[in-house]
Parts: structure tokens; C-alpha cells; sequence
């Protein structure tokens, strides 16, 4: 492999090619199914669809062939799949579904406004994870501008991972005769610790989502009549959640969600806190003077990784401020996110929450717990010596550095779900949301040195895959 020609090709690809049809990408509003009921009459999914497929045909990448899969109602699916060295198949996943728009993007940024700052790409999707169809498909074009060898690959670019990925498994089952049995899964939809090295993820946490719902009236009632007599719902439900976390703290009490941390992920945290020292809990954009939980960062990437976390994420029966009268609510209701550590079981963690939660409620109140989603975490097996090598040789080459380890605290289902149908297979899960990319949230961006980075390593390591599988020595 000329390694220089490897890096001058992918910077001239995602100038010229991969950049321009992001831009166009990022103006498409395609949120998930999950937060878009009606994405079949509003046709951005489709939009979104067409213009990747576009890109991918106009590359001429040989032996590539792609399908637009559809099964009734379901999120449609890109299937691709490039011939290769027959023996071995490589597994390549990405998705295209983007989060809501959310409030807070700084002036001139949007979340359908893509802007190019400072290398950065800024705007929904981009980063999470518009961008890993164009690597997936440069990786491999990339070996075959100077005629290297590579697995067969198959590339599946899913439409619903925002929503949980529900779609997902139905397809896998459908089309596992053209699948086949992958050996290697490169992944695209991760994170990185910064933007200077390769970072393979190591774990990620599993997740429990659900509504809890407090309610002691039929309707609401004056306030100075009935404070003091009835009790505040919104009371009741911080009782509750103090049953399940230490408000002080932020620990979680319920042992059920609670695991055994590998002793591996343990000297791997180690070595990541020492490389990333105090920008893990710098690297958010906090208001003011607010800052981190803590000021050790070995113990922040355990709570982000191993640890159960608790967040609610959204509420109802509150009124707007402007629309708040001197009412005693009837009824409060939370949403709660509950990250779980990668070998949680999450059946057991919602049965707990729900029989924890609805024990016994204060003043005999109706209260509600109902489990909305539960996704199951991931602990990667442990690193063949070809990836071990591969990763390593393709780190040093592209950024100058040696290749990190990092659990992430999000959850990709798919992951999971393929450790369990293949569980023979190495795993490269990887990806370029790093320090204050935000996705899900304002000011998303894509930090375009990191991507272009990141496709040439997954080029040269998919060149190593060949080359271990065919047998040719190392060099």
C-alpha cells in the first residue's frame, strides 16, 4: 500500500465529492421515524435516500451493487454490497435518520443550515451519522484506485437507529442469506476522545426508557384552596426518584443495575483518563460557572461507561410559563433515560425501576411506571493480533499516534445484537463525535480532519483484514 497516495486520495475525496454532498444532506430534515410520525408523507427520508444513493453510483466503484430495501410501513434500508475476496465478508453499518432540530444553535448555525467554520462542518446529521455511507464506500474505492485487495463487503446504512433501531433486526433476519457470515464489523456510528489519534470503542451502555406518571387529582383546583390539603405531584415524583438516585451525587441505588467492570475496561479507562487528562469534563459547554460532577477523570469515564446514570429527559403536565396559572396540577409526568452498563440486563433493570417506583406511592397517589424502550449494552471481545497490529499501524500512520480505547455512554442496538449472531467476529467500532460535537444537540458538527482521518484508516485496516484472511505476511 503507498500510504501517501492512501491519505492524498481520501483528502481529494472528501474535498471534491464526500464534503459538497453532505452540505446538501444536512439540508434535508429526515428525522427518525420516532420523532417523525408522518416521515412517509413528508418524503425527507426518501430525499435523504436518493441523494446518498446518487453519490454512491456516481463513484464507480466496481463490483458494488446497491438496493434500496422496503418491507410495508418499515424504514427503508441501504443495502450495498461490493465483491471481494470471497472467503471472508466484512459487515460495514452507518445510519442516515437524524434527531429533532432542538432550540439553542448559535447565530448562524441551524440544524438544516450546514456551515463550513473552521474545518468544521456544522448542522444535524453530519457527524451522527450522515457521513458513514461516504467513508464506508471511499474506504474500499480507496483500495481499489491502487488495485489492493479487500473482503466482500457489505454495507448496511439503516433509517431508524435515532428511534432504537427497531426496524433493524427484521431486516438482518431477511436478508442474512446476503449477509452472510461476516468475520469483521466495522462500525461508523461511535465516538472519539479527540481528534488526534484513532479511538476504538471498547463498550457501550445499555439504556432503559420509560414514563413515570404521578396523579392525585381528576382535574386541577385553585392553588390557595388546595396547597397544604392535596399534595404537589411534583413533589411526589422527586420522593420517588430519590428511591432510585442519590440527588446529591447522582449514584444510582437499585443494585440490579449495577455490574461486575471487567478488569481490562478498568487499565483501559486508566490509560484513556491519563492521555485525555482534565478535558473529559471540560469538553461540554457548560453556562457560566457550572461545571463537571467531579475533577477525576478516571472516575468520570467509569460513570460514562459502567455506571448506571440516571437523565429525565422531558416532562408533561407542566403548562408553558406564560400559560401557568395558580393551579394545583392534577398530574406530573417524566420521561426518564436510564443508561445502563454494557452487560446489564435491561428486562431486569426496567422490572426493578418499575417495582421500585410504584411500591407504596406517598399519600396512596396513582403512580405509574411504563417501559417505553429497553436496547441491551455491548462489551467488545477482546482484539485479534491482525486487528491489534492494524488498528495500531493505521493510527501511527494517519495521525502520528497510537490508536485509544474508550467505552461510550450511548447505545448502538445493532452492536449488541450482532455479538450475538456472530459471535466469532472482530469488531472495529469507531467514529467522529469527539469534544463539543454535540450530537442530538445545538452546534452539531463534523470535524472534517477527524472524518478524512478516519477513512483512511479504515481503508488501510480493511487492506490488513485482506491480507491476514488471504494469508500474506505482515509488513
Amino acid at each position: 500500500m503507498d500510504k501517501t497516495a492512501l491519505r492524498r486520495f481520501v483528502e481529494r475525496a472528501w474535498n471534491d465529492s464526500i464534503t459538497p454532498a453532505l452540505v446538501e444532506y444536512i439540508k434535508i430534515p429526515n428525522q427518525s421515524p420516532g420523532f417523525d410520525p408522518q416521515w412517509r408523507e413528508h418524503g425527507h427520508m426518501d430525499a435523504a435516500v436518493n441523494l446518498i444513493r446518487a453519490w454512491i453510483d456516481a463513484q464507480g466503484v466496481r463490483g458494488l451493487q446497491l438496493d434500496v430495501v422496503r418491507d410495508g410501513a418499515r424504514s427503508p434500508l441501504l443495502f450495498i454490497e461490493v465483491a471481494g475476496d470471497a472467503r471472508q465478508t466484512v459487515l460495514m453499518y452507518g445510519h442516515l435518520d437524524k434527531q429533532p432540530p432542538m432550540e439553542g444553535w448559535n447565530a448562524g448555525l441551524g440544524p438544516w443550515t450546514p456551515v463550513l467554520r473552521d474545518g468544521r462542518l456544522y448542522g444535524r446529521g453530519g457527524a451522527d451519522d450522515g457521513y458513514s455511507a461516504f467513508a464506508a464506500v471511499t474506504a474500499i474505492r480507496a483500495l481499489q484506485e491502487q488495485g489492493l485487495p479487500h473482503a466482500r463487503c457489505v454495507i448496511l446504512i439503516e433509517a431508524c437507529e435515532e428511534s432504537g433501531s427497531g426496524d433493524l433486526p427484521h431486516y438482518v433476519d431477511r436478508l442474512q442469506a446476503r449477509i452472510g457470515n461476516p468475520n469483521f464489523v466495522v462500525c461508523l456510528d461511535s465516538g472519539c476522545g479527540n481528534y488526534e489519534q484513532l479511538w476504538l470503542t471498547a463498550s457501550l451502555r445499555g439504556m432503559v426508557n420509560g414514563t413515570l406518571t404521578v396523579r392525585v387529582l381528576d382535574e386541577g383546583v385553585h392553588s390557595g384552596g388546595a396547597s397544604g390539603i392535596v399534595p404537589s405531584t411534583f413533589r411526589i415524583a422527586r420522593q420517588l426518584l430519590s428511591r432510585i438516585e442519590d440527588e446529591s451525587s447522582g449514584e444510582v441505588l437499585l443494585p440490579d443495575l449495577w455490574v461486575d467492570i471487567p478488569r481490562e475496561r478498568r487499565q483501559q479507562i486508566t490509560t484513556t483518563a491519563a492521555v485525555l487528562g482534565d478535558t473529559i469534563g471540560k469538553s461540554f459547554p457548560y453556562h457560566a460557572a457550572a461545571q463537571a460532577i467531579g475533577d477525576d477523570p478516571r472516575e468520570l469515564l467509569l460513570n460514562r461507561t459502567w455506571r448506571p446514570q440516571l437523565e429525565v429527559t422531558g416532562a408533561s403536565g407542566l403548562p408553558a410559563l406564560e400559560n401557568a396559572g395558580n393551579v394545583l396540577r392534577p398530574a406530573t409526568t417524566l420521561k426518564l433515560s436510564m443508561r445502563l452498563p454494557p452487560t446489564a440486563k435491561p428486562k431486569l433493570a426496567a422490572a426493578a425501576l418499575k417495582r421500585v417506583l410504584e411500591h407504596d406511592p406517598p399519600y396512596a397517589a396513582s403512580v405509574r411506571f411504563d417501559c417505553h424502550e429497553g436496547a441491551g449494552g455491548w462489551n467488545a471481545p477482546a482484539l485479534a493480533p491482525w486487528l491489534a497490529q492494524a488498528v495500531d499501524q493505521a493510527s501511527q500512520d494517519v495521525f502520528g499516534k497510537p490508536p485509544c480505547f474508550m467505552g461510550e455512554g450511548g447505545t448502538i442496538p445493532f452492536m449488541a445484537m450482532l455479538g450475538e449472531k456472530f459471535p466469532e467476529a472482530q469488531f472495529m467500532i469507531t467514529g467522529v463525535l469527539g469534544p463539543h460535537s454535540n450530537a442530538h444537540g445545538p452546534n452539531e458538527f463534523l470535524e472534517l480532519s477527524m472524518a478524512k482521518g478516519l477513512t483512511a484508516c479504515v481503508a488501510s485496516v480493511l487492506f490488513e483484514h485482506a491480507r491476514a484472511g488471504s494469508g500474506l505476511s505482515k509488513g
